[in-house]
């Protein structure tokens, strides 16, 4: 099930409650690694969140003690709420649909939470990431995890490339309903609990009602783009930040007059004047984009500095498309050979090598009504 680890190797990994990584600790030590466990608090600015980070630990700790291993916590509640959360807040006040579990690993598991490890004393710190890490040219390579439903290198693809050097991932060559077994073998009693969901460390809740406290509700209109209706307004929209680029759902605008009966898809959103924009033309210019730029790239090979083709994926569903990459100091451009399906500003595109993860930078801009060849040019 795991790769063999020197007795010398203390290797601490990140115990979350979960069953991905309660295998991850029975992984290490069956491999004959020094193994220590350490839980962290992230959130605890409501009294839900409290009480599902004191009922994690408690199956952290139980798993803990079933491996006869030290468990260790730390709070990182302030570090995730002022490199994490508040930068999140800020990119949905600015209209954009920001990624936090991308942040997160970076600032958090792999920033925080591996830091504080390292002063534990950890060769290496590993976490239940359906990830895989390989050697190409002697050189530590983030590689897409075997089980392809899965597969969570999107999000690690902003983590540091020092981090990836003493970061470990043994499920990245585990489907999931193997490590359910496991886990089940091994008698753990978080076998068959609930893969977490929602926004990193915060959970699964009514989102809209979670925004509220933070965020102010702005109701506006709801506007057509293109067709018998276009720039009417069609209905009324609950405030942007609970919008994102090429959403069919949760428009409320079934039965238009004068459109037809097919599905509405946000076509855009301008903060000037608090409009949303939608369209039934699943062709609509903004929808099939094929350029973008993004900015803070954070590069897990040698930084580039040349025009090269990759394959570039711009929101962890949908699949990577065909690219060329220009870098521009920390910037990108990057031209499509085919549309990759409703960009959003604040998403992250993450560049891929085949299975080989290069790195990745937020998307800043989308450039609308681009030639689609333009890129094999």
């Amino acid at each position: 099930m795991s790769t063999a680890h020197s007795a010398r190797e203390k290797i601490i990994v990140g115990l979350s409650g979960g069953v991905d990584s309660a295998v991850t600790a029975l992984s290490l030590v069956e491999s004959g690694a020094d193994v220590e466990a350490l839980f962290m608090f992230n959130w605890d600015d409501d009294e839900a969140g409290r009480c599902q980070a004191s009922a994690d630990f408690d199956d952290a700790a139980a798993v803990c003690r079933q491996l006869n291993i030290p468990l260790h916590r730390a709070d990182f509640a302030a570090s995730y709420k002022q490199r994490v959360f508040n930068y999140f807040l800020d990119r949905l006040r600015e209209g954009r649909t920001p990624n936090p579990d991308v942040l997160c690993n970076r600032e958090i598991k792999f920033g925080a939470f591996f830091n504080y490890a390292l002063r534990l004393g950890a060769d290496r710190v590993a976490t239940g990431h359906y990830a895989r890490i390989e050697h190409i040219d002697g050189e530590p390579a983030l590689c897409r995890g075997r089980d392809p439903s899965k597969d969570q290198s999107y999000f690690l693809a902003a983590m540091p490339r020092a981090a990836l050097a003493r970061a470990t991932f043994p499920l990245g060559d585990m489907m999931k309903n193997d490590v359910r077994d496991c886990a089940r073998r091994a008698g753990f009693n978080v076998h068959d609990k609930p893969d977490s969901t929602g926004v990193c460390f915060i959970g699964e809740r009514n989102f809209e009602k979670f925004l509220g406290h933070y965020l102010d509700t702005n109701p506006g209109p709801i506007r057509a783009s293109g067709g018998p209706r276009n720039g009417g307004v069609i209905g009324a929209h609950r405030g942007l930040h609970l919008y994102t680029i090429g959403q069919r759902r949760g428009l409320g605008l079934g039965g238009v007059s004068g459109a037809d009966d097919g599905p509405w898809f946000v076509a855009d959103k301008t903060r000037d004047d608090n409009t949303l924009w939608a369209t039934q033309d699943p062709q609509h210019p903004r929808l099939t984009a094929t350029r973008l730029t993004a900015i803070d790239a954070t590069w897990l090979i040698d930084r580039p500095d040349a025009p090269f083709r990759c394959a570039a994926q711009v929101r962890y569903r949908q699949p990577a498309v065909p690219c060329t990459v220009l870098p521009h100091g920390d910037a990108l451009e990057i031209r499509f050979d085919e549309p990759p399906g409703a960009i959003a500003e604040g998403q992250y595109a993450v560049l891929y090598e085949a299975n080989h993860c290069l790195g990745a930078a937020e998307i800043q801009h989308v450039s609308v009504g681009c030639n689609p060849n333009a890129s094999a040019a």
